[in-house]
């Protein structure tokens, strides 16, 4: 199988996945190389996502590494065997590769979960509010990158009205809610379209008031996407730089237990409803 020049996020978590399992078996490289009938290079390769590994050698792979975990193994082999384009796959070469990389992440995930403390969630812009958002970068964007932007932005939304759409929770910050990104009349009707979406059976939002005082964690937006099993989680955080992604165990516990504090000390979905539409009518 050819090599890739920039593997993708997911391609790369796959591999990550493969040396994880032979190190936790103890075993060497030049094994595995002998298992496939590949020199070591090619194994090398494989665990860092630059070459495709097929759904056949990550069973042989798994078998070998004595992996128990039979619903583990099958998500790792239809990883693998998923080799479609996603939509995403458009924009690259315009558009920076964590974006897309993101994009893949929510359409591969079973359940999404998001806390915001200062943007609204991507996933529920209006394009104007997108458009104002990306419009305050530094340094600034060409008006071309801006509205590349925002049609990906939009194009993201997918996941939520596809025939077997994403269950998505949103955890929000009040703080998100007054920040007036492209004004007054802008952020009432993006406050308004996310009253509109959490009618929808498969999102739901909660709202963090600002009286209910400290929270935990730095204050960063963040993405949890839950993968068909445990172990394939993944925290996307983000930074000036870009996307940060993590599925360590330990980063993932934390995170897990951090939005789980979030589901208990936010406002229930109707009344995070009512609290939002309460903010829109001041606007």
């Amino acid at each position: 199988m050819p090599t890739r020049a920039t593997p993708t996020e997911r391609q790369k978590r796959l591999g990550a996945e493969l040396r994880k399992m032979r190190t936790a078996a103890e075993l060497t490289t030049e094994y595995a190389a002998g298992l496939l009938g590949l020199d070591r290079t090619k194994v090398s390769n494989m665990e860092s996502g630059i070459r495709a590994a097929s759904p056949e050698r990550v069973r042989i792979l798994a078998s070998n590494y004595e992996c128990s975990d039979e619903d583990y193994i099958a998500a790792l082999a239809d990883m693998a065997a998923n080799r479609q384009r996603g939509w995403w796959e458009q924009y690259r070469g315009t558009l920076p590769q964590g974006l897309l990389d993101v994009a893949e992440l929510e359409w591969h995930a079973t359940r999404l979960r998001t806390l915001q403390t200062v943007h609204l969630p991507g996933l529920l812009h209006l394009s104007g509010y997108a458009r104002a958002v990306f419009s305050s970068a530094i340094p600034p964007l060409p008006k071309s990158e801006v509205e590349l932007r925002v049609a990906h932005r939009m194009q993201r939304q997918q996941v939520l009205e596809r025939d077997n759409p994403v269950d998505y929770v949103a955890y929000i910050h009040e703080a998100a809610l007054r920040m007036q990104f492209g004004g007054r009349r802008a952020t009432r009707e993006q406050l308004d379209h996310l009253c509109v979406m959490s009618d929808r059976d498969n999102i739901e939002l909660r709202v963090l008031p600002v009286e209910a005082g400290e929270f935990p964690g730095a204050g960063h937006a963040i993405l949890y996407a839950e993968g068909p099993v445990l172990q394939l989680d993944t925290v996307q955080l983000d930074s000036a730089h870009g996307p940060e992604f993590t599925h360590a165990e330990a980063q993932l516990g934390k995170y897990r237990g951090h939005l789980d504090w979030m589901n208990t000390h936010t406002l229930a979905p109707q009344r995070s409803r009512d609290f939002i539409h309460s903010i829109a009518r001041e606007l």
